[in-house]
């Protein structure tokens, strides 16, 4: 074997980046990276037992294009590679959404990596995307960001291994490259558009990195290198200490939205006879403002920023200026609100702030499923999320997105039913009522101007609005919370308290059991007496 190739096999070694099992699907654009990428990988399989496939984009820009899919679907029959070719609109694609045509032939190389190890995976296979970056791109990006004033992370530059993508050339230098590929006898394609200026890392390859190389520091490249885990090392630690600061005053909720083929959370939703992958995103965030800026603001800050990261599709356009602003809303006084990119809207009440995102394209709620000879037993119908109210004729079910699957049945007065009301549940999210004390339809709704609930025993009344102000529920989420009423007369503030009223008594004949089940809540997993 090669010292080029030992170079690279202790590198993956290093980083743990293949293992037996894997199921690598190597990027190959016919370029000199990715051919030595893909003969260097087919080696490996001699060593460890892990399947390999090649992937080549056609990003739909060069005339020429199509004799590079020729080339590399020719190179990978002779390797023994299954090909997989993915025909894309980089252009069309970067302008519907705003993007540049780096970043929007950055993702839709992703996606055919994911859409291809979706269809090839087998069962127990780990899957990893392997792609061609060397030491002089780690050079290039880390410029690139340092001349963007990036922080840390940024200047950390590219990382060997990132989630499920790993970069085995990483600890090679461009000339080393070439020079396997010469003495392996392995031609590759030459893209046009690597020559042209066009593209800002272009300008920094063919001019800045060279004049470094030549008159400032030979070797400055491998040295930006070695930089480059040094700072790697320093973000992993910082961002340890950001996670745990992270987990103890963040809370999200999430929501489920259609995904790439192969880049799901491993959820699958039933939608008629049919069935789409899906993935759960972050819908919105809650963070405690006060606990958090206790800390230094180099970690309160990276806090803020990893939210954001957490409500963006792209990260490309969060800046420090967005950090700053969400500092100042989490500082001043009063309750103000300030819009971000992506459709974010961050908004402080007491000591919280709130960060929402518009989701497009989001998962409506779906039929509830049961077994049929279990959901004919018990006689319930399952209601499907299609409209903002629901009349409740018990036994049914009903869900809804955000919040859980509401279940209600009628108890029939019995031996035992009530005795000193030991048997009524104090789960905050199971509530018994008396059924016969609702004097209108029973509705499942949002709030109405004029709703009250029935503070005590002496049937004083309060407004829902006053009730939802006294218990800090955020402005935001209170139009939007489902309420269990009887005409104006609220039975039930889910997750908060029922209505004096309709509470069950000896004397009760019938008993409405509501439960709630799952959301973002939690439903019937806390257990906490009103």
């Amino acid at each position: 074997m090669s010292t080029t190739y030992n170079k690279v096999k202790r590198f993956l070694d290093k980083y743990r980046m293949i293992e037996a099992g894997d199921l690598v699907a190597a990027g190959v654009s016919g370029g000199a990276d990715s051919v030595c990428l893909l003969h260097i990988l087919c080696l490996l399989r001699e060593e460890i037992r892990f399947r390999l496939l090649a992937v080549h984009v056609d990003h739909g820009v060069r005339s020429d294009s199509a004799a590079d899919a020729s080339y590399v679907e020719a190179l990978c029959r002779r390797l023994a590679v299954p090909f997989y070719l993915q025909k894309v609109d980089m252009n069309g694609y970067a302008a519907e959404h705003r993007l540049s045509a780096e970043e929007a032939g950055r993702i839709l190389r992703y996606e055919a990596f994911a859409k291809a190890l979706w269809e090839q995976k087998r069962e127990g296979e780990r899957c990893k995307s392997a792609v061609a970056h060397n030491c002089n791109d780690r050079a290039e990006t880390m410029l690139f960001h340092m001349f963007r004033g990036s922080g840390l992370r940024g200047l950390a530059s590219i990382q060997p291994v990132r989630g499920a993508v790993i970069r085995p050339l990483l600890c090679l230098q461009r000339k080393e490259i070439e020079e396997y590929l010469a003495q392996e006898g392995l031609h590759y394609c030459q893209d046009s558009t690597n020559d042209e200026d066009t593209y800002t890392r272009n300008r920094i390859r063919h001019h800045i990195l060279p004049y470094a190389e030549k008159e400032i520091c030979a070797g400055a490249a491998a040295h930006m290198g070695e930089l480059a885990e040094i700072l790697s090392e320093t973000e992993r630690y910082l961002e340890g200490q950001t996670r745990r600061l992270y987990e103890m005053c963040v809370q999200e909720e999430h929501m489920q939205e259609e995904c790439v083929l192969g880049d799901c959370a491993g959820t699958v939703q039933i939608i008629g006879e049919g069935i789409r992958p899906v993935k759960t995103v972050v819908k919105s965030l809650c963070i405690q403002s006060k606990l958090l800026l206790m800390e230094d603001p180099v970690l309160y800050k990276r806090v803020l920023l990893a939210c954001l990261e957490r409500l963006t599709p792209h990260r490309k356009d969060i800046t420090g200026q967005h950090v700053a602003d969400l500092v100042r809303l989490m500082t001043k006084g009063g309750s103000k609100e300030i819009s971000l990119p992506y459709g974010i809207r961050a908004y402080k009440e007491y000591d919280r702030l709130y960060l929402n995102r518009k989701v497009e394209g989001a998962i409506r709620p779906v039929r509830v499923k049961e077994p049929e000879d279990a959901a004919s037993a018990a006689g319930c119908t399952a209601v499907s999320d299609s409209c903002h109210e629901y009349e409740i004729q018990p036994p049914m079910k009903i869900r809804l997105t955000g919040e859980g699957i509401f279940v209600f049945r009628l108890l029939e007065k019995g031996a035992g039913f009530i005795e000193k009301e030991q048997n009524i549940p104090r789960n905050r999210y199971t509530k018994w009522f008396d059924y016969d004390k609702i004097t209108t339809s029973l509705i499942l709704r949002t709030r109405r101007q004029g709703d009250y609930l029935t503070i005590d025993g002496a049937m004083h009344t309060k407004s829902v609005k006053q009730y939802m102000i006294n218990e800090k529920i955020p402005k935001m989420q209170r139009d939007g919370m489902h309420l269990l009423a009887d005409g104006s007369h609220v039975l039930w503030i889910p997750g908060y308290r029922i209505s004096q009223k309709y509470k069950v008594e000896e004397s009760t004949e019938r008993i409405l059991e509501v439960r709630l089940e799952g959301g973002s809540d939690g439903g019937t997993n806390r257990s906490v007496v009103e």
